[in-house]
């Protein structure tokens, strides 16, 4: 049998009173994944155990079975894999943001969704000012960048910008949390101030200035971390894979899972990405290997933009643009083939952040009988067969291992 996981980063939510106290995914028209939730079996998987914070660097490897108190070790390693930065053993790497601060408050994660060809030129130039022989910047996919610190120390706190929207700057800054990393916090958090300076007069700035856009007006590295040590998903279940994402933390999971990754092209990470692209790579994929991962990082942008309605056309679709032609596709082919729909983390859109709440799930496996759930959200599900799941507990029920 072959399986394939879709997964809407961020999709679930909390009952919102504008919505009738629905929940975004109450509220969406989802045909396709409602037939899947008919036809399948479903309930909750805790992605974040207890003492994590709810990144998607956790969710994501939690639901691909991976024991993350083994394996994590911060976001920025898993880009620079997918960036094909190869990393030294000491080589301290970050996630790097570009963000926007207005009137000294963090306005957004994103410098108002910056576009990759804008980004590549600020984090160029911004290599070019601050880089040395230890520190080097990486340009990645509109916001999301990657910042290496050669014998970087990772006892310092980060906060996610996603996390702290209208918060003072200055009081969310990198904290050591042992006098090992007081160095390396205190060159971060130089390297803040001095990127607010060198950016407030840079070209592609004034630029945005003009055409009424946020500016990309500081840096803001977290998610330290130096290369972790994983178990491919051959050697863990005997899979073979390809995972399909818009983002370099997605795929760099996959390089470290021994998956083939897939780029698509128009594949943004936003409302507008390539879903029929998605949804196509994944079907020919199948056919070539036993698990097909399929991330759609648009739901989560929405929900950190506090956009409800973009939040529910994000979910519609995923319905009626992805999970369609897979499930049509899919039913054609000799072998068989599994399909699970979930999301890694809720990011409520009345919150703007990650939360680490137990996400709703489905299994449509044509070789079971289905439970008595009849459409799929937080809270029908709670009905479903398979009750509350953790750890490894999703991703052996899916490969039925």
């Amino acid at each position: 049998m072959k399986h394939i996981i879709i997964l809407g980063d961020g999709m679930s939510d909390y009952p919102i009173k504008s919505l009738g106290n629905k929940t975004p995914l109450m509220a969406a028209n989802i045909p396709n994944i409602d037939e899947l939730c008919r036809k399948g079996r479903s309930g909750l998987l805790k992605t974040i155990p207890e003492g994590f914070q709810p990144g998607s660097e956790a969710a994501n490897l939690s639901v691909m079975g991976y024991d993350i108190a083994k394996v994590l070790n911060g976001r920025g390693v898993l880009e620079a894999a997918s960036m094909g930065v190869m990393l030294d053993d000491n080589d301290l790497a970050l996630r790097c943001n570009l963000i926007n601060i207005t009137n000294g408050k963090i306005k957004n994660h994103s410098a108002g969704h910056i576009t990759t060809e804008e980004a590549k030129e600020i984090i160029v130039s911004l290599n070019e000012k601050f880089g040395t022989d230890k520190i080097k910047f990486y340009p990645g996919v509109s916001y999301r960048h990657l910042l290496v610190i050669k014998d970087g120390n990772d006892q310092i706190k980060c906060t996610p910008p996603h996390d702290v929207p209208g918060a003072d700057f200055d009081k969310v800054m990198i904290k050591a949390i042992s006098s090992e990393g007081e160095k390396t916090a205190e060159l971060l958090n130089q390297m803040i101030l001095d990127s607010q300076q060198f950016l407030l007069e840079h070209q592609i700035n004034k630029k945005r200035v003009e055409l009424g856009k946020d500016t990309a007006n500081s840096i803001w590295p977290w998610s330290p971390g130096f290369k972790p040590k994983m178990k491919t998903l051959q050697e863990l279940y005997g899979k073979t894979g390809a995972v399909i994402s818009a983002v370099d933390l997605i795929q760099g999971i996959g390089v470290y899972a021994g998956m083939k990754v897939i780029k698509v092209e128009g594949a943004t990470g936003l409302y507008n990405t390539n879903y029929e692209g998605k949804a196509k790579a994944a079907v020919d994929a199948i056919k070539e290997v036993d698990f097909v991962y399929v991330h759609v990082e648009a739901s989560d942008e929405a929900g950190h933009d506090g956009n409800i309605d973009l939040k529910i056309k994000t979910i519609e679709y995923l319905d009626q643009r992805i999970v369609k032609y897979i499930m049509e596709e899919t039913a054609k082919m000799n072998e068989p083939v599994a399909i699970a729909v979930l999301p890694d983390h809720p990011t409520p859109v009345e919150m703007r952040i990650h939360v680490s709440d137990p996400v709703p799930f489905l299994i449509y496996n044509p070789t079971q009988s289905p439970d008595s759930v009849n459409e799929y959200n937080e809270r029908s599900v709670l009905k479903g067969s398979y009750g509350l799941l953790k750890g490894d507990e999703f991703i052996k029920a899916f490969f039925c291992v």
